[in-house]
């Protein structure tokens, strides 16, 4: 998840910048809302139920969630969550002799009968880790043929990321434990219970570092006159760092153990557990709600599509996720009859890149769009790599995976051009960048890749956190204040591209809902072609730095996703 809004929060206490922002709040589900109606750059939900869905009927469809974790009893969620309906719940069966039991709401792969994982590393350690002992000791004058001298300057690349990674992690480790232990010193000498900008004015600094952690709580109540806010982001941040450097960068931090797999064994299909929360669920019930919150019980918020069931998959930890449990999560997904696959979830590396490649060619042949978000580093992933990427790795590499016979059987049915070659057996990374989107590799045609938009139609549109790509990002959509679910049943409003993935998935599934007879192709197409383009330049910033550029220089289709004008569009190319 981006810690960037967390971090700017608190970069007033460290020594090196001073960062204020003014303060904003749009109106009230404002995703689902109309930029001419309401004044916010929604995606016109409510306008295409009032005057385009009234009195239709829809069929369920099941949108599958890879995440961290749902609440799945949430009161905004627990009347739209899948229920499988050929096993019985608890009895500790395989009933349905699929490989998994006690699924009712879908699958953990990141868990075990002992229990879930909670932490994992970064990929770039996992990959420091997997080449060390082949390549540490060797230096650049070492002789070594061609496929080791590739292997060994990934090695150093691998290492370098690494190091500037745990350099950075320690740092605000530290600066955000001081900050906290100095924050809550002058609280305790204020002596209240919830004090205000007033009492924190009144407060003297009795040295530099309280005077750093005056700032920075006077800049975030200047904003938002709420101490509790400003406390509870303080402590994300330093559990981020804490993460960082006990879990996602620690060399000796390893879980995989607990799943209980052969983690070699990359077509291992039947390993984990039924908890579809886990640990953490924070993160994937706040991507559940945008989807399919429960639109009619008065509760909460509104989800994107009004008949969705909710299919939970836990795949991704408190760190990287790992291709082995994507590429299953999206069988699983398949074979679950999800016709939308929601992934609010990137990295920078992909260890087995062509694993990942089969099942997405895998849904493909069983018509399932898959959905994904863009990454919250602010990068033109044109140039940088947010794995998993639509675009599939050479087929030619001889070293490839063999997909097992049932893949292979799916993927025959459904054409020329979808079957991969030889699997990836030597697990060889996979980088994907400039050079790569100058070969004309071949792309997945189910697969949205979706940037965050924000609710004001100006130059700042694009929020500052996405990533974008002329080529390699295909759409924006709502992702800055987004309220949704959260455990508990509770509601928060959160930032990311992984807010504005589901709402997108939200769409497709409310295409497919009442228009079924149309392909994830085509229904990617039509969300596609009936985007909201602008007539202004927006901001971003590059290598290069500041600049303004049309929309249509950020993403493939130059606007934000609209359900009222996709909803429009489906009506006329639906068969009847």
């Amino acid at each position: 998840m981006n810690i960037l809004n967390k971090v700017l929060l608190f970069l007033a206490f460290l020594p090196f910048a001073s960062i204020a922002q003014k303060s904003a709040e749009p109106k009230p589900n404002w995703f689902n809302l109309d930029l001419v109606e309401d004044g916010v750059f929604g995606v016109s939900t409510e306008k295409a139920y009032k005057e385009l869905l009234s009195g239709k009927k829809g069929v369920p469809v099941v949108v599958a969630v890879i995440d961290g974790g749902i609440q799945q009893d949430h009161e905004d969620l627990k009347d739209v969550m899948y229920v499988n309906p050929n096993e019985v719940n608890a009895n500790k069966k395989d009933d349905d002799n699929n490989g998994y039991a006690d699924d009712i709401h879908g699958w953990n792969f990141i868990g075990s009968p002992e229990g879930n994982v909670r932490y994992d590393n970064l990929e770039v350690l996992r990959m420091v880790r997997k080449y060390q002992d082949r390549y540490a000791s060797v230096v650049n004058s070492t002789p070594l043929d061609k496929e080791e001298r590739a292997e060994f300057n990934l090695y150093k690349r691998l290492v370098t990321e690494y190091m500037g990674k745990l350099e950075n992690a320690r740092y605000g480790y530290e600066q955000m434990s001081l900050l906290s232990k100095h924050v809550s010193a002058i609280v305790a000498k204020i002596d209240k219970k919830k004090p205000t900008l007033k009492d924190f004015d009144n407060y003297k600094a009795q040295n530099e570092f309280e005077s750093k952690a005056l700032r920075a709580i006077r800049s975030s109540l200047k904003k938002e006159p709420d101490y509790d806010k400003f406390k509870e982001e303080l402590d994300e941040t330093l559990h981020y760092y804490h993460s960082q450097v006990n879990y996602h960068l620690n060399m000796d931090y390893d879980p995989r153990d607990s799943v209980k797999d052969d983690y070699s064994n990359g077509w291992q299909r039947h390993y984990g557990n039924a908890d579809i929360q886990g640990p953490d669920a924070d993160h994937g019930t706040h991507v559940a709600g945008i989807i399919g919150a429960d639109r009619t019980n008065g509760k909460g918020i509104k989800g994107v599509a009004d008949n969705v069931r909710i299919l939970g998959i836990r795949a991704v930890p408190d760190g990287d996720e790992r291709d082995k449990d994507v590429a299953n999560a999206i069988f699983y997904a398949v074979d679950n009859g999800a016709k939308v696959i929601n992934m609010s979830f990137g990295k920078s590396f992909s260890w087995d890149k062509k694993l990942v490649d089969s099942a997405v060619r895998y849904a493909a042949s069983k018509d399932v769009l898959l959905v994904h978000a863009a990454g919250n580093d602010g990068k033109n992933t044109d140039y940088s790599n947010n794995f998993p990427t639509a675009i599939f790795a050479d087929d030619r590499d001889p070293n490839m995976w063999h997909a097992p016979r049932p893949v292979i059987a799916a993927l025959q049915q459904a054409g020329p051009g979808t079957i991969p070659g030889n699997g990836m057996r030597s697990r060889t990374p996979v980088r994907i960048g400039r050079d790569t989107t100058k070969l004309g590799l071949p792309k997945a045609e189910n697969w949205i890749e979706v940037g965050a938009s924000g609710w004001k139609n100006d130059g700042n549109l694009v929020a500052e956190f996405s990533n974008y790509g002329k080529r390699t990002v295909d759409v924006f959509a709502p992702g800055v204040k987004i309220n949704s679910t959260m455990p508990g049943s509770k509601y928060k409003s959160n930032n990311g591209t992984s807010m504005a993935s589901p709402v997108v998935a939200g769409v497709a599934a409310l295409i497919r809902s009442y228009y079924p007879s149309l392909t994830a192709v085509e229904v990617k197409d039509i969300i596609m072609r009936s985007v909201v383009k602008v007539d202004h330049k927006i901001k971003v910033v590059d290598v290069e730095g500041s600049k303004r550029v049309p929309l249509s220089e950020l993403c493939v289709s130059g606007g934000v996703v609209n359900a009222y004008n996709a909803i429009q569009l489906a009506e006329k190319l639906q068969r009847k």
